[in-house]
């Protein structure tokens, strides 16, 4: 489908323009909310300024969805075959989707307000899944592909900390007899570009599972549904979508870096270039796999790797603690916002 197409189409039906400004929405809110996750450890161990660093992450998290979108995109596959509507007609298709993008937006800015890093993407599952579940009950899951959300989850945390540990553990060994004033300018350069990295791959990951939504409107559209096992994503809605989340890191989120990047562990340049790093590497490697993973996820565990090295309580225990219990709320909690929402728009809308 053509850009102007789409748009005649959208601006033709109130339910889908609300849908599509609801999902871009979500998309500016992830845009400040996890992007900044991506830019934490380079803000924090002073290797550039809070301006600099979220101007860096806009531009790689517009090329990470532009550019990973052509190589693979596997991801908003996933995400547009793992809840099922049945035979509902669009209409009622179009009123799910407004309703769970509705609940995702609220969850996300109320954790956003406490400084709390939450999962979009986790989010963005729950909604959609808990919408779905109020239209056509259980049958609405598609095992299969919700498999791989439970996958991603194990493999980011055993890549993640793993290869950061690994990755330290390396750095530690080699510039074990180093002058460190001398290695200081290498790690400043090696963490930038590990921060771009890992802002890349933040584009690459959850730029994908937004796009899913939006090509389910697509598909809506065209009455295909979500049967589509293949596709190709138009470039209008790579560009549409990168944009949207560039300005949304563009915003900021000083809060979440702090969190992240201060209040987790205290990290020196050549950890934060350890975390970054192993971060980039596991969603290059869940993104090729399909599997749709939290960045924030990647990057926390990350963290909590490199601090391993020097000892385990180098690790803030109590932030690690709220941001696990977060992740466990955000599939109950959301889903049961978005189905309680849905059921409500059903009501005033079908």
């Amino acid at each position: 489908m053509e850009f102007l197409e789409f748009w005649e189409q959208m601006t033709a039906n109130p339910l889908l323009f609300v849908a599509v400004v609801l999902t871009l929405g979500v998309i500016l809110v992830n845009g400040w909310t996890d992007a900044p996750n991506a830019i934490a450890t380079c803000v924090v161990t002073r290797c550039m300024s809070a301006k600099a660093a979220i101007l860096m992450a806009a531009v790689c998290n517009f090329l990470g969805v532009f550019v990973m979108t052509k190589i693979s995109n596997r991801v908003a596959v996933t995400i547009t075959s793992m809840v099922n509507f049945g035979d509902n007609p669009g209409k009622t298709v179009i009123i799910v989707l407004c309703a769970a993008m509705l609940a995702i937006v609220a969850w996300a800015t109320l954790a956003w307000v406490f400084g709390i890093p939450t999962s979009e993407s986790h989010a963005l599952i729950a909604g959609l899944t808990g919408g779905a579940m109020a239209l056509t009950g259980m049958e609405a899951i598609v095992w299969s592909e919700w498999l791989k959300v439970v996958y991603g989850i194990v493999i980011s945390v055993v890549l993640g900390f793993g290869l950061a540990w690994l990755i330290a553990k390396l750095v530690t060994m080699i510039c074990y007899k180093a002058n460190r004033p001398k290695t200081e300018p290498f790690f400043r350069g090696a963490q930038i570009v590990g921060a771009a990295a890992m802002a890349f791959m933040h584009g690459a990951q959850d730029g994908q599972k937004f796009m899913g939504i939006l090509l389910l409107c697509v598909f809506t559209l065209q009455g295909t549904g979500a049967t589509a096992v293949s596709f190709a994503i138009p470039a209008w809605l790579m560009i549409v979508c990168s944009l949207v989340m560039g300005a949304g890191t563009a915003i900021g989120g000083k809060k979440i870096i702090k969190s992240v990047g201060m209040d987790m562990v205290k990290l020196e340049k050549y950890q934060g270039f350890s975390a970054d790093i192993a971060s980039a590497v596991s969603l290059v490697f869940c993104s090729v796999f399909g599997l749709p993973v939290s960045t924030t996820h990647v990057k926390t565990t990350s963290i909590m790797g490199v601090g391993a090295v020097k000892r385990i309580s180098a690790i803030n225990f109590g932030v690690v603690k709220e941001m696990v219990l977060t992740w466990i709320l955000t599939f109950p909690g959301c889903g049961l916002l978005a189905f309680v929402v849905t059921k409500l728009f059903l009501m005033i809308f079908n």
